[in-house]
C-alpha cells in the first residue's frame, strides 16, 4: 500500500505569517527584490533573508543576483494553487493599516491567480463565457465550444498552442475570494496576457491585484457581456 503523502513539512513552511505574505507577494509570477519581500513581510532584511534560505532549500523560490540585490520568483507554480486553496479555508485576515485594507479591496476585484484572472473581475468574465456559450464546464474542466473558439480566435488567442502545451487548457480554479471557479490552465493564461496586451487591464504596483481601464471596461462588456 501506497503511504500517504508526506504534507508535514511543507505545512511547517507555509505555517509562518512571513513567509506566506512573501509567497502571496510572489503569486503572480514576478520577480521581486529581498528587500520588497522583506517589507511585505513586516521584518527585517536578515530575518527575511533566513525565510527565503529556508523556502529555496525546499525547492518553493528561486532567486538570481543582480549587482548587490537578490530577486526572488515562485519555482513551483502549483504553490499558489494550495494558498488559494487554503484561502477558502481560512478566516478572513484583518488588515493592520489602511493600506493593507485598499490593498485587500483591490485584490478581491481583481488579482492575477499566478498566470489567470480571479477575484469578482475572473469570476465574472469566466461566468460571461458559460452564458454565452463560449466555454461550457463539465467535471472541473472546461471546453470551448465551436463559436466559442472562432469568437476566443477572432479575441487574439492562439487556441492550438495553448491545447499544446504541457499543462491543462482550462481547469476550473476555486477563487479563494469568490467561493466559486474561475478559468485556469492555458487558456487563462492566454486571456489574461491579451487583456494586459490589449490595455483592457493594468497591475498594480506592488501587489497582484490588476484594475479595468476605461478602454476595458468598454470592451469586457462589448465583447463578453462583462459589466454590461
Amino acid at each position: 500500500m501506497l503511504e500517504d503523502a508526506d504534507i508535514a513539512p511543507i505545512a511547517a513552511l507555509l505555517a509562518d505569517p512571513a513567509r506566506v505574505a512573501m509567497l502571496w507577494a510572489l503569486s503572480d509570477g514576478r520577480e521581486v527584490a529581498a528587500g520588497e519581500l522583506a517589507e511585505v513581510a513586516g521584518i527585517g532584511a536578515p530575518t527575511a533573508s533566513a525565510h527565503l534560505a529556508k523556502l529555496a532549500a525546499a525547492g518553493f523560490v528561486a532567486s538570481r543576483a543582480e549587482g548587490r540585490h537578490r530577486h526572488y520568483r515562485l519555482a513551483r507554480p502549483e504553490l499558489v494553487r494550495a494558498l488559494e486553496a487554503l484561502a477558502v479555508l481560512a478566516p478572513e485576515a484583518a488588515p493592520r493599516t489602511h493600506r493593507q485594507a485598499k490593498i485587500g479591496r483591490s485584490v478581491r476585484a481583481a488579482r492575477t491567480c499566478y498566470d489567470h484572472l480571479a477575484g469578482r473581475l475572473g469570476v465574472a468574465l469566466t461566468d460571461a463565457l458559460v452564458a454565452r456559450g463560449i466555454l461550457v464546464l463539465s467535471d472541473g474542466e472546461f471546453t470551448t465550444t465551436e463559436e466559442g473558439a472562432d469568437l476566443l480566435t477572432d479575441f487574439g488567442l492562439d487556441l492550438l498552442t495553448a491545447r499544446a502545451r504541457r499543462r491543462a487548457f482550462a481547469p476550473a480554479c476555486l477563487d479563494w475570494s469568490e467561493r466559486v471557479p474561475h478559468i485556469a490552465g492555458s487558456l487563462g493564461a492566454a486571456l489574461l496576457d491579451q487583456l494586459l496586451s490589449r490595455g483592457w487591464i493594468e497591475r498594480l504596483p506592488g501587489s497582484r491585484a490588476v484594475a479595468v481601464t476605461t478602454a476595458g471596461s468598454r470592451g469586457l462588456a462589448r465583447t463578453f457581456g462583462v459589466g454590461g
